[in-house]
């Protein structure tokens, strides 16, 4: 039965209420994943916990081992991801503590953080027009609306090289730019989980305002308050978790499970027998 997956962020670095826990080591071709990853049953489902700075929260945002990671959850018959980001605001209607289901990226990287799985010989281009699966969101912000949260539908979040925040001058641009959120990790997890055919979806917790609401208002942001607001989204996002999870299908049906379908531009005769080998969850059904 495929499994659902929660990458947790900032903040959540566990899941209360889950039954029947083991811990797993996966070892990847890529390197270890950020933690081991905890499996267990949550209202009736097989579940995947992930932190992504790993436990004590101990990886920096460029660290993160992307591809480990999802090749883990995938070989672990992962179909759907539930990612969980801390983000800064950048519009004034988003506010501390609220919710947004992101539909849309701008990548601000450096772009030295791996963000595919091919090449070695396999060449693949997936269609990334629009980055996030929509099913999994609407489970997602339905739950929410179910409980009176306050959540966002749609948003693009621009994500930034990190590990510092923004320059006064950074976030003035982006909110030129008609950006919603500011982080530092969703690009390439969403990438590689669309590599992976998995189904994967945003949950953005609006912690503060980026730097440019001190500038136009006066008002600072300390962080003591920042913590609180953490703290405060994260409950908030753990019973969400738990609410959305019993609305999943048992079978995913949708587009991010055929992304691979014509993507691969090398032909099946020449792909390398070693890439082939590292690759194997993710090629599996299209050997």
């Amino acid at each position: 039965m495929p499994r659902i997956g929660i990458i947790g962020g900032s903040g959540l670095y566990q899941i209360e209420g889950l039954e029947e826990i083991r811990e797993v080591r996966v070892e990847t071709p890529f390197g270890d994943p950020s933690d081991l990853l905890i499996l267990g049953r949550l209202e009736g489902r097989e579940v995947l916990f992930l932190p992504r700075h790993g436990r004590g929260h101990r990886i920096l945002p460029a660290e993160v081992n992307n591809r480990a990671n999802i090749w883990a959850l995938k070989s672990l018959d992962t179909a759907w991801i539930i990612s969980v980001s801390a983000v800064g605001s950048l519009k004034p209607g988003l506010k501390p503590q609220d919710l947004v289901i992101v539909d849309q990226f701008v990548d601000r990287t450096n772009q030295a953080r791996p963000n595919t799985f091919f090449g070695g010989g396999i060449a693949a281009h997936i269609t990334f027009a629009h980055p996030l699966c929509e099913s999994v969101g609407q489970i997602l912000y339905t739950a929410a609306r179910e409980m009176g949260a306050s959540i966002h539908w749609g948003g693009t979040y621009v994500n930034m090289e990190g590990p510092a925040f923004s320059t006064l001058a950074e976030s003035q641009l982006y909110r030129s730019w008609g950006m919603d959120v500011v982080g530092m990790t969703q690009m390439n997890e969403a990438r590689l989980a669309r590599e992976a055919e998995i189904c994967y979806a945003t949950l953005a917790m609006v912690t503060d305002y980026d730097c440019w609401w001190e500038a136009e208002t006066g008002q600072t942001v300390s962080v003591e308050l920042v913590v609180e607001n953490l703290r405060q989204s994260s409950a908030l996002a753990k019973e969400l978790i738990r609410r959305s999870i019993a609305s999943f299908p048992w079978q995913p049906a949708c587009a991010c499970q055929e992304a691979l379908a014509g993507a691969i531009i090398t032909e099946r005769g020449a792909w390398p027998q070693e890439s082939i080998t590292r690759l194997g969850p993710i090629l599996k059904k299209y050997l």
